[in-house]
């Protein structure tokens, strides 16, 4: 079986574009330690796991498992937060087209769906995500949230726009005010590659 080695997405602008929202000490640590060691663990545990595969080695594979869930969904995570960010002046308030039209239809408003998001991350116990989620069957928006870094797919959910809310996406800059944090972000939200994500499922 020929074997694939996950990488690290390059960032789509630098670690300071994203200020003063999001500093650049945050941007650095967070892309070149924490999703770096992501991928660095999903390619080891990954190689483990077609090791114990050769072998019929099951229960090293049921073991491996959370490894691969855990290290595979920070870098998918991740993956797609860096791409709906945005400096602060490229970014638009709100989205328009059929995402703005889904919104509307899905939540009331823009308002009360933002209202919805926020809370959802403010909310999650521990660490964690807060989603706005596609769900293809029923062709609605949805928002959701995650522990730890569970993928949104695993709900069943395409996901289009993610919150990080693990302390180390926020903490040497709001401290403990995650909802400071929270409240800033939808400043530098790039709602054309949310919109694209839509349109692309």
């Amino acid at each position: 079986m020929e074997q694939t080695s996950y990488q690290l997405p390059e960032l789509p602008y630098d670690f300071n574009a994203l200020e003063p929202v999001i500093s650049a000490e945050i941007m650095e640590l967070h892309y070149t330690k924490h999703h770096k060691t992501y991928v660095t663990n999903l390619n080891s545990a990954l190689e483990k796991y077609h090791q114990a595969e050769t072998k019929n080695d099951v229960s090293q594979m049921i073991t491996l498992q959370a490894a691969i869930k855990f290290n595979g969904g920070g870098h998918i995570n991740h993956s797609i937060f860096w791409t709906i960010l945005t400096p602060l002046s490229k970014a638009k308030e709100k989205p328009d087209g059929d995402l703005a039209k889904m919104i509307d239809r899905d939540f009331g408003s823009f308002d009360q769906f933002k209202e919805k998001l926020t809370n959802a991350a403010v909310g999650v116990q521990g660490s964690g995500w807060g989603w706005l989620g596609y769900n293809k069957g029923q062709k609605r928006l949805e928002i959701a949230a995650c522990a730890n870094q569970d993928p949104l797919s695993a709900q069943g959910l395409v996901p289009l726009l993610g919150i990080d809310v693990w302390e180390h996406a926020y903490y040497l800059q709001y401290k403990s005010a995650r909802a400071d944090y929270v409240k800033n972000i939808w400043k530098i939200f790039n709602w054309q590659q949310v919109e694209n994500r839509l349109s692309s499922n």
